[in-house]
């Protein structure tokens, strides 16, 4: 699990929630709830820069507002960022 985990957060720019949700679902992972929480508590990940890496990805491909970037990168639809480290993204697109 904290390998899936590594490698979620390094190439996917996942968020903290999204990738336990990927990790224990039916459709995914299906790691243990302990096995999840186990990697997700010990994955080395800077999930602000995360979720400036999927802004910029949003701002590039998909040319959204900063607006509808944050309500994306914040939904638990969506990205599942928490407030502080959208805004953090919303801060440093250029």
């Amino acid at each position: 699990a904290l390998e899936k985990a590594k490698l979620y957060a390094d190439t996917m720019n996942m968020s903290k929630a999204g990738e336990y949700d990927q990790l224990i679902s039916e459709y995914g992972e299906k790691f243990t709830l302990e096995e999840a929480q186990y990697a997700i508590d010990n994955v080395q990940a800077d999930w602000k820069e995360n979720a400036l890496k999927t802004a910029k990805s949003y701002q590039e491909i998909m040319s959204m507002s900063p607006a509808a970037i944050y309500d994306q990168l914040i939904s638990e639809y969506g990205e599942k960022f928490t407030a502080e480290e959208a805004q953090y993204a919303i801060d440093n697109l250029q």
